[in-house]
Protein backbone atom coordinates (compact mmCIF):
# COMPACT_ATOMS: atom_id res chain seq x y z
CA UNK A 1 0.00 0.00 0.00
CA UNK A 2 1.28 3.44 -0.93
CA UNK A 3 0.99 5.66 2.15
CA UNK A 4 1.13 8.80 0.03
CA UNK A 5 3.98 10.33 2.03
CA UNK A 6 6.32 11.29 -0.80
CA UNK A 7 6.90 15.03 -0.93
CA UNK A 8 5.28 15.73 2.43
CA UNK A 9 6.98 17.93 5.04
CA UNK A 10 7.47 16.53 8.54
CA UNK A 11 8.75 18.20 11.71
CA UNK A 12 9.85 15.90 14.53
CA UNK A 13 11.27 16.69 17.96
CA UNK A 14 13.78 14.43 19.70
CA UNK A 15 14.72 12.45 16.59
CA UNK A 16 18.33 11.38 17.11
CA UNK A 17 17.74 8.12 18.98
CA UNK A 18 15.18 5.49 19.83
CA UNK A 19 11.61 5.81 18.59
CA UNK A 20 12.04 9.37 17.32
CA UNK A 21 15.02 8.40 15.20
CA UNK A 22 13.18 5.46 13.67
CA UNK A 23 10.17 7.64 12.90
CA UNK A 24 12.33 10.23 11.15
CA UNK A 25 14.23 7.57 9.22
CA UNK A 26 11.07 5.79 8.09
CA UNK A 27 9.32 8.98 6.99
CA UNK A 28 12.43 10.04 5.06
CA UNK A 29 12.62 6.62 3.39
CA UNK A 30 8.99 7.14 2.30
CA UNK A 31 9.98 10.43 0.64
CA UNK A 32 9.19 13.00 3.33
CA UNK A 33 11.33 16.09 3.78
CA UNK A 34 12.36 16.23 7.45
CA UNK A 35 13.20 18.91 9.99
CA UNK A 36 14.18 17.58 13.39
CA UNK A 37 15.73 18.76 16.61
CA UNK A 38 17.55 17.38 19.64
CA UNK A 39 19.76 18.78 22.38
CA UNK A 40 23.18 17.33 21.49
CA UNK A 41 24.97 18.87 18.53
CA UNK A 42 27.08 15.81 17.77
CA UNK A 43 24.02 13.54 17.60
CA UNK A 44 22.10 16.03 15.46
CA UNK A 45 24.97 16.25 12.97
CA UNK A 46 25.45 12.48 12.84
CA UNK A 47 21.73 11.86 12.31
CA UNK A 48 21.49 14.47 9.56
CA UNK A 49 24.50 12.98 7.74
CA UNK A 50 23.09 9.47 7.95
CA UNK A 51 19.65 10.46 6.71
CA UNK A 52 21.02 12.19 3.63
CA UNK A 53 21.04 8.75 1.99
CA UNK A 54 17.28 9.06 1.49
CA UNK A 55 17.82 11.95 -0.94
CA UNK A 56 15.22 14.22 0.65
CA UNK A 57 15.58 17.53 2.46
CA UNK A 58 17.05 16.97 5.93
CA UNK A 59 17.41 19.84 8.40
CA UNK A 60 18.70 19.08 11.90
CA UNK A 61 18.96 21.68 14.66
CA UNK A 62 20.07 21.87 18.28
CA UNK A 63 17.05 22.97 20.32
CA UNK A 64 15.95 22.50 23.92
CA UNK A 65 12.14 22.42 23.87
CA UNK A 66 12.06 23.68 27.46
CA UNK A 67 13.28 27.04 26.13
CA UNK A 68 9.86 28.16 24.92
CA UNK A 69 10.91 31.12 22.79
CA UNK A 70 13.81 29.34 21.10
CA UNK A 71 11.61 26.31 20.50
CA UNK A 72 8.76 28.26 18.92
CA UNK A 73 11.21 30.19 16.75
CA UNK A 74 12.75 26.93 15.55
CA UNK A 75 9.35 25.42 14.71
CA UNK A 76 8.31 28.42 12.65
CA UNK A 77 11.72 28.53 10.97
CA UNK A 78 11.61 24.79 10.23
CA UNK A 79 8.25 25.13 8.48
CA UNK A 80 9.57 28.03 6.44
CA UNK A 81 12.73 26.12 5.51
CA UNK A 82 10.78 23.04 4.42
CA UNK A 83 8.27 25.12 2.52
CA UNK A 84 5.37 24.13 4.75
CA UNK A 85 4.41 21.51 7.31
CA UNK A 86 2.14 18.53 6.69
CA UNK A 87 3.16 16.39 9.68
CA UNK A 88 4.11 17.27 13.25
CA UNK A 89 5.37 14.62 15.67
CA UNK A 90 6.25 15.98 19.14
CA UNK A 91 8.29 13.00 20.29
CA UNK A 92 10.73 14.53 22.78
CA UNK A 93 10.25 13.49 26.40
CA UNK A 94 11.82 14.08 29.79
CA UNK A 95 11.34 10.38 30.51
CA UNK A 96 10.52 8.74 33.80
CA UNK A 97 11.88 9.63 37.20
CA UNK A 98 10.86 10.03 40.81
CA UNK A 99 12.63 13.21 41.89
CA UNK A 100 9.65 14.92 43.47
CA UNK A 101 8.57 18.27 42.08
CA UNK A 102 11.62 18.37 39.82
CA UNK A 103 10.21 15.48 37.80
CA UNK A 104 6.76 17.05 37.63
CA UNK A 105 8.06 20.39 36.34
CA UNK A 106 10.40 18.69 33.87
CA UNK A 107 7.70 16.43 32.38
CA UNK A 108 5.19 19.29 32.35
CA UNK A 109 7.53 21.63 30.46
CA UNK A 110 8.97 19.08 28.02
CA UNK A 111 6.30 16.42 27.41
CA UNK A 112 3.15 18.49 27.80
CA UNK A 113 4.06 22.10 27.02
CA UNK A 114 6.53 21.01 24.34
CA UNK A 115 3.58 19.41 22.59
CA UNK A 116 1.11 22.23 23.24
CA UNK A 117 3.53 24.95 22.11
CA UNK A 118 4.42 22.94 19.03
CA UNK A 119 0.81 22.48 18.00
CA UNK A 120 0.05 26.17 18.50
CA UNK A 121 3.13 27.33 16.59
CA UNK A 122 2.64 24.97 13.65
CA UNK A 123 -1.16 25.00 13.34
CA UNK A 124 -1.21 27.79 10.70
CA UNK A 125 1.19 25.81 8.51
CA UNK A 126 -0.67 22.53 9.12
CA UNK A 127 -3.96 24.16 8.14
CA UNK A 128 -2.41 25.22 4.84
CA UNK A 129 -1.60 21.57 4.06
CA UNK A 130 -4.01 19.52 1.95
CA UNK A 131 -4.12 17.09 4.88
CA UNK A 132 -2.28 18.00 8.06
CA UNK A 133 -1.48 15.34 10.65
CA UNK A 134 -0.25 15.51 14.24
CA UNK A 135 0.81 12.35 16.07
CA UNK A 136 1.50 12.51 19.81
CA UNK A 137 3.70 9.92 21.51
CA UNK A 138 2.28 8.76 24.83
CA UNK A 139 2.75 5.44 26.68
CA UNK A 140 0.79 2.48 28.00
CA UNK A 141 1.88 3.69 31.46
CA UNK A 142 -0.73 6.42 30.93
CA UNK A 143 -3.63 3.99 30.51
CA UNK A 144 -2.82 1.44 33.23
CA UNK A 145 -1.05 1.60 36.57
CA UNK A 146 2.62 0.83 36.03
CA UNK A 147 5.52 0.50 38.48
CA UNK A 148 4.86 3.53 40.73
CA UNK A 149 3.19 6.97 40.77
CA UNK A 150 5.27 9.07 38.37
CA UNK A 151 4.97 12.44 36.71
CA UNK A 152 5.78 10.80 33.37
CA UNK A 153 2.73 8.52 33.53
CA UNK A 154 0.32 11.29 34.55
CA UNK A 155 1.59 13.89 32.09
CA UNK A 156 1.45 11.40 29.22
CA UNK A 157 -2.16 10.70 30.20
CA UNK A 158 -2.86 14.42 29.91
CA UNK A 159 -1.50 14.31 26.36
CA UNK A 160 -4.04 11.66 25.38
CA UNK A 161 -6.90 13.85 26.60
CA UNK A 162 -5.46 16.93 24.91
CA UNK A 163 -5.05 15.06 21.62
CA UNK A 164 -8.64 13.82 21.65
CA UNK A 165 -10.06 17.25 22.43
CA UNK A 166 -7.81 18.98 19.91
CA UNK A 167 -8.85 16.52 17.23
CA UNK A 168 -12.46 17.67 17.59
CA UNK A 169 -11.58 21.26 16.71
CA UNK A 170 -8.89 20.87 14.05
CA UNK A 171 -10.42 18.38 11.62
CA UNK A 172 -12.77 21.01 10.25
CA UNK A 173 -9.58 22.65 8.99
CA UNK A 174 -8.31 19.31 7.62
CA UNK A 175 -5.82 18.62 10.43
CA UNK A 176 -6.05 15.22 12.12
CA UNK A 177 -4.69 14.55 15.63
CA UNK A 178 -3.92 11.05 16.91
CA UNK A 179 -1.80 9.44 19.63
CA UNK A 180 0.43 6.38 19.66
CA UNK A 181 1.04 4.78 23.06
CA UNK A 182 3.89 2.25 23.04
CA UNK A 183 4.42 -0.38 25.69
CA UNK A 184 7.95 -1.33 26.83
CA UNK A 185 10.32 -0.78 23.90
CA UNK A 186 13.91 -2.00 23.96
CA UNK A 187 16.74 -0.30 22.10
CA UNK A 188 20.42 0.38 22.66
CA UNK A 189 20.85 3.35 24.97
CA UNK A 190 17.19 3.30 25.99
CA UNK A 191 15.63 3.15 29.42
CA UNK A 192 14.94 -0.58 29.28
CA UNK A 193 18.57 -1.33 28.47
CA UNK A 194 19.47 0.62 31.61
CA UNK A 195 16.84 -1.19 33.66
CA UNK A 196 18.17 -4.52 32.40
CA UNK A 197 21.62 -3.57 33.68
CA UNK A 198 20.45 -2.11 37.01
CA UNK A 199 17.44 -4.26 37.87
CA UNK A 200 17.44 -7.50 35.92
CA UNK A 201 14.60 -8.91 38.02
CA UNK A 202 12.27 -6.08 36.98
CA UNK A 203 13.35 -6.39 33.36
CA UNK A 204 12.74 -10.15 33.26
CA UNK A 205 9.39 -9.75 35.02
CA UNK A 206 8.27 -7.20 32.43
CA UNK A 207 9.33 -9.40 29.53
CA UNK A 208 7.48 -12.33 31.12
CA UNK A 209 4.25 -10.30 30.97
CA UNK A 210 4.57 -9.95 27.20
CA UNK A 211 2.42 -12.47 25.27
CA UNK A 212 5.21 -12.69 22.69
CA UNK A 213 7.96 -13.16 25.30
CA UNK A 214 9.86 -10.09 24.07
CA UNK A 215 9.75 -6.32 24.15
CA UNK A 216 8.87 -4.22 21.15
CA UNK A 217 11.27 -2.38 18.86
CA UNK A 218 11.33 1.27 17.81
CA UNK A 219 10.67 0.21 14.22
CA UNK A 220 7.38 -1.41 15.22
CA UNK A 221 6.23 1.84 16.78
CA UNK A 222 7.51 3.97 13.90
CA UNK A 223 5.45 2.05 11.35
CA UNK A 224 2.26 2.83 13.25
CA UNK A 225 3.20 6.51 13.55
CA UNK A 226 3.96 6.70 9.82
CA UNK A 227 0.56 5.25 8.95
CA UNK A 228 -1.35 7.65 11.21
CA UNK A 229 0.65 10.57 9.82
CA UNK A 230 -0.04 9.57 6.23
CA UNK A 231 -2.91 10.36 3.85
CA UNK A 232 -3.69 6.62 3.96
CA UNK A 233 -5.16 7.24 7.44
CA UNK A 234 -7.31 10.15 6.25
CA UNK A 235 -10.37 8.99 8.23
CA UNK A 236 -8.52 8.22 11.48
CA UNK A 237 -8.86 11.08 13.95
CA UNK A 238 -8.79 11.30 17.75
CA UNK A 239 -7.48 7.75 18.22
CA UNK A 240 -5.09 6.56 20.92
CA UNK A 241 -3.38 3.58 19.27
CA UNK A 242 -1.87 1.13 21.76
CA UNK A 243 1.29 -0.43 20.33
CA UNK A 244 2.41 -2.93 22.92
CA UNK A 245 2.16 -6.49 21.58
CA UNK A 246 -0.67 -7.15 24.05
CA UNK A 247 1.28 -6.04 27.15
CA UNK A 248 -1.65 -4.10 28.63
CA UNK A 249 -4.41 -6.31 29.98
CA UNK A 250 -7.38 -3.94 29.79
CA UNK A 251 -10.16 -4.49 27.28
CA UNK A 252 -10.77 -1.46 25.06
CA UNK A 253 -14.40 -0.92 24.09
Amino acid sequence: MDLGLRGRKAIITGATRGIGRRIADLLASEGCDIAFCARKAEQVAETARDMERHRVQIHGSVVHVRDAEAYKAWLEGAAETLGGCDIFIPNVSAGGGMEGEKSWYRNFEIDLMGTVRGCEALMPALEESDGGAIVFISTTAAVETFLAPMAYNAIKAALITYAKQLSQTTFRNNVRVNTVSPGPIYFEGGSWEQIRADNERLYNSTVAQQPSGRMGTPEEVARCVAFLASPAASWVNGVNLIVDGGFTKRVQF
